[in-house]
């Protein structure tokens, strides 16, 4: 992966606050608000579907955003992780 890609809906709670994360920490992403198309949704369900780090959050019923997606592949679903990460 050659770019950072933050998946997100504007109607998440928890898409401000981990937005705000981001901010405060520098990071920059390409941003995919994953309720304002079709195709934007589309796009993330086919990387839910496939990928097994998604499995822990549908069981509890969640949709997996936040989802930042790093150059190196790792996934972040959570602002503490952000900030581990990046602090």
């Amino acid at each position: 992966m050659n770019e950072k890609i933050l998946y997100y809906s504007s109607l998440c709670p928890d898409t401000a606050p981990f937005k705000e994360a981001m901010a405060k920490l520098g990071i920059s992403a390409r941003e995919v608000d994953i309720t304002s198309s079709m195709k934007n949704l589309k796009e993330f369900l086919r990387l839910r579907d496939h990928e097994e780090v998604f499995i822990p959050r549908k069981a509890q019923g969640m949709v997996g955003i936040p989802c930042l997606i790093t150059e190196e592949g790792a996934f972040i679903f959570e602002v503490s992780t952000l900030e581990e990460r990046y602090l």
